[in-house]
């Protein structure tokens, strides 16, 4: 096999983020150890393809950066904002893109509540992750503790803008493939502890996922060619010792691809290959029953001329190397 899309399919987002009601920290019934889910939102990221409590662990770190330790401080909404003054804000988009991230706010707002002893704020969402969304759109109005909205704001915003980015650049490349019959998949060239949201950014932008990380799949590249000795090698020494493991192999030649695929790999990376070398590929493996993924100088203007090569997928890190955030804003309006 080759590319696999990991739980959610790009499709079908919206709903899955509950309206979120307030919640006192530590009450409520699905408490793990300490941290407190508002109503729904540990189904809604199971059901997104996310882990809950690794989405914990990436926002409490996340918010120990910016508060200095748990339960830390925030010295300037501490000495500036009575605990017990409640207010509305906004989350608002300030540029065109494509929405995710959105579930992860309650998320946020709940870790923070945590560490401050305040209520959750509410979360009436008015948009869902996969959205495209416009300049001044309203995505959320978030109602509760100032306190607990200023101190979540730059985590939420961080988290939110990254990942929005991440599928407004992968929806441009899904936009420019549509009708050639490739998708267009992520890499391993993502941002450290923040792999799993940022593929699911890419789910969200209408892309596939490729293998999560070194131990799910196996690719044998140049420097296992080398070691091994040859393709074929390679090929034989990773299915003896991981039977149950998908191969991929990477290819640079015709010929190369040739003698992959009679070593048994039905997963080949034409890697910077050009469009007619990609077309030779395809027509040499015709019928044999194997995906074909262009990668490696790759680009936007040319997508759509390599995706009618016959390739199955255009692989692209920079889907999350390289994408700008998506400018989004936290204002309190009351």
């Amino acid at each position: 096999m080759g590319a696999a899309a990991v739980g959610a399919p790009p499709a079908g987002l919206r709903g899955l983020i509950p309206a979120v009601g307030r919640h006192s920290a530590g009450t409520d019934p699905q408490d793990d150890g300490g941290f407190s889910w508002p109503d729904g939102t540990r189904e809604a990221l199971a059901a997104a393809g996310l882990d809950p409590d690794e989405v914990v662990d990436v926002v409490e770190r996340a918010l120990s950066e910016d508060l200095g330790g748990d339960p830390g401080r925030d010295v300037t909404t501490e000495a500036t904002v009575p605990a017990d003054r409640v207010g509305t804000a906004s989350l608002v988009a300030r540029a065109d893109g494509v929405l995710a991230g959105l579930l992860l706010v309650p998320v946020v707002l709940a870790a923070a509540a945590r560490r401050l002893e305040l209520d959750a704020p509410e979360v009436a969402v008015k948009a869902a992750d996969g959205d495209r969304v416009s300049a001044g759109d309203v995505l959320a109005e978030l109602t509760g503790p100032v306190r607990v909205l200023l101190v979540a704001e730059r985590t939420a915003l961080n988290l939110v803008c990254r990942t929005s980015g991440v599928a407004t650049a992968t929806r441009a490349w899904a936009e420019e493939l549509e009708g050639t019959g490739a998708t267009v998949l992520d890499t391993r060239k993502t941002t450290p502890g923040l792999r799993a949201l940022e593929k699911y950014a890419v789910r969200c932008g209408g892309g596939t996922n490729k293998r999560l990380g070194l131990f799910d799949v196996a690719m044998v590249k140049d420097n296992h060619k080398l070691a091994a000795g040859s393709v074929a090698a390679a090929y034989a020494a990773v299915t003896e010792q991981f039977p149950d493991v998908d191969v991929q192999v990477e290819v640079t030649t015709v010929e190369e691809a040739r003698e992959a695929v009679d070593a048994g790999a039905r997963f080949l990376l034409c890697d910077n290959m050009s469009t007619e070398a990609l077309r030779e590929v395809v027509e040499a493996l015709e019928g044999r029953g194997v995906e074909l993924e262009a990668t490696g100088g790759l680009s936007l203007e040319r997508a759509r001329e390599v995706g009618g090569t016959g390739v199955d997928y255009l692989s692209v890190g920079a889907l999350t190397h390289s994408a700008p955030v998506l400018d989004i804003a936290l204002d309190l309006t009351a």
